[in-house]
């Protein structure tokens, strides 16, 4: 196995992201899990992504086949390439407005039919690209160009709703646990099912600077600082998590994946049909 160079997955492009930005720290941790679990190049990956900042992580950076759809649908498009090239490991990315908002229906539904896919969430907690309009995962009281007095609405915690929907494998981890993080990652990407891991995410440009936290360095240590890990935040009251960020790994289970079910139907089917 050779040595890890990032430079060896991506193109010579340069990336769009803003300075401090998180979505360097996804890339980094995951394609390094990539690279820990065997793969020198990204040929037996398709990625897909909708709209938003964190869906150009892989589109069009990454060396690898990688589609790039409209708003919220890279969840239905996952989905064809997965039931017809079964084989490929079909990973999606996108960010909280992309995947729980505009995109949720399809989130819910992949996640139930357990189909076998890694969905990537980069939570950056705002509407990043498009000018820092409040996110459905805005946290209480947080002002944002939308919510100049402050966001009324309790923010969408998407992991638990993911345990709820039949995953079996969900975590959620910060850019500060880089390590932990990229862990996540290997687990979800030998997960034999649907796999979703929330990555929040540092955004001093669109969301920190509207908080008080207006330098990166500010940002991690708010994730430092208010995680709680999962198995401790079990025993602690509602009251107690209020402004917590609760991390780790939420379940690891098996169920049979989707695409499995599928082609099996298919060739009862087709046994049926020949035996009539």
């Amino acid at each position: 196995m050779t040595e890890f160079s990032i430079r060896e997955y991506l193109r010579s492009m340069r990336l769009p992201f803003c300075t401090g930005c998180g979505n360097m720290t996804v890339i980094s941790c995951f394609l390094k899990a990539v690279h820990e679990l065997g793969y020198e190049d990204l040929r037996k990956f398709v990625f897909c992504s909708g709209i938003g900042c964190a869906a150009w992580i892989p589109s069009p950076h990454f060396k690898a086949d990688s589609i790039h759809t409209t708003h919220g649908r890279s969840i239905p498009t996952a989905t064809g390439v997965k039931l017809v090239r079964p084989t490929l490991n079909v990973v999606v990315f996108g960010g909280d407005g992309d995947l729980v908002g505009i995109g949720l229906s399809h989130l819910i539904h992949a996640t139930r039919r357990n189909l076998d896919i890694t969905v990537i969430m980069v939570n950056n907690m705002i509407y990043g690209m498009t000018g820092g309009q409040m996110a459905p995962t805005t946290p209480f009281k947080a002002k944002t160009t939308t919510t100049p007095y402050g966001n009324l609405e309790r923010p969408f915690d998407a992991t638990q709703l993911i345990v709820a929907a039949g995953a079996c494998y969900a975590a959620r981890w910060t850019t500060f646990h880089i390590d932990q993080l990229r862990g996540a990652m290997k687990r979800a990407l030998t997960t034999k099912g649907f796999a979703f891991i929330e990555a929040i995410s540092q955004c001093p440009t669109a969301f920190g600077r509207r908080v008080g936290l207006k330098t990166p360095k500010e940002m991690l240590r708010w994730f430092k600082e208010e995680s709680v890990p999962v198995q401790k935040a079990r025993k602690m009251t509602d009251g107690d998590l209020v402004g917590k960020i609760v991390i780790g790994d939420f379940v690891c289970r098996e169920r049979p994946p989707f695409t499995k079910t599928v082609y099996e139907t298919i060739k009862e089917a087709a046994n049926d049909t020949q035996a009539s």
